[in-house]
């Protein structure tokens, strides 16, 4: 099995984030790249399975990691400023263009966190993609009337101020080994700044907003037992966006991380068929 190759780059904000990339062999043509956008308070390198089954099919893979999360620069959760996080993916992006054959198509992978800046990055058509696919995007992070209230003062008031999360690391899979290996590693952290938090009470909002209007190919595969972002966001633009563009598919026993689920085969059979025939082999 390929492993992931290490590298960073410095951004324009003269920030550094983390690469992680799984070339297939050399002399293999990739039937496209494959960006991969991780969640809130994990890191790239806890998608190496999910890389490597891509890689057999033909994929090539790059993940990087979020400012404030893994090797990237800033503190643990941070967000320097609002617009942080999609400067960072289109950065990521165009460095990616650069580097692969003219041509290559190029498909976003987003979970979580992850998949709601994917969706906000194209629905606000910053940089053009062939293809995206929401794994259990965070649309809807399913505040309360309390959280609703902080988050209309606190990022004006402190939008540095980093605290707990809240995320429960039990509900991020059945598989007992998934949630002790989250908990052992160094580089997950529980943090998250009062403008992070924002980003995330705000942006689905705002995606759903112009649902109607999609026209990039996109997967939605999500969690029906999800109780660490609420799986309403998820059905609700799959009510929304164009039928002809949208492929929706809900694992309704499953909990947040589909992909590293007690079973997740069935999850990666749904990618595999959706990008079939989609990219040539």
């Amino acid at each position: 099995m390929t492993t992931a190759h290490l590298s960073e780059i410095t951004t324009p904000h003269s920030a550094t984030l983390a690469l992680r990339d799984w070339p297939l062999p050399e002399g293999a043509t990739p039937r496209a790249l494959v960006l991969i956008v991780h969640g809130l308070g994990e890191h790239s390198g806890r998608y190496e399975h999910v890389a490597q089954q891509l890689n057999g099919w033909g994929f090539a893979v790059r993940a990087f990691d979020l400012c404030g999360h893994g090797l990237s620069s800033g503190a643990p959760g941070s967000l320097p400023d609002e617009h942080r996080l999609l400067d960072d993916l289109a950065t990521v992006l165009d460095r990616s263009r650069a580097t692969v054959a003219p041509g290559l198509p190029i498909v976003l992978l987003g979970h979580s966190l992850g998949g709601l800046i994917a969706a906000r990055f194209v629905s606000l058509k910053l940089r053009a993609v062939d293809a995206l696919v929401l794994s259990s995007p965070a649309l809807d992070p399913g505040l309360n009337a309390f959280q609703k209230l902080l988050l209309a003062t606190l990022p004006k008031i402190a939008p540095n101020l980093r605290v707990g999360n809240g995320l429960d690391a039990t509900f991020l899979s059945h598989d007992a080994a998934v949630v002790a290996a989250y908990r052992a590693d160094p580089q997950v952290h529980d943090r998250i700044c009062a403008r992070l938090a924002l980003f995330i009470a705000t942006a689905g909002a705002q995606t759903l907003a112009l649902a109607r209007q999609w026209t990039v190919p996109t997967l939605l595969i999500y969690a029906g037992q999800d109780r660490l972002v609420n799986p309403a966001g998820s059905r609700a633009f799959a009510a929304q966006a164009p039928a002809d563009v949208l492929t929706s598919h809900c694992f309704e026993d499953l909990y947040h991380e589909i992909f590293n689920e007690s079973d997740p085969a069935p999850v990666f059979a749904a990618l595999q068929e959706w990008l079939a025939p989609r990219f040539g082999t």
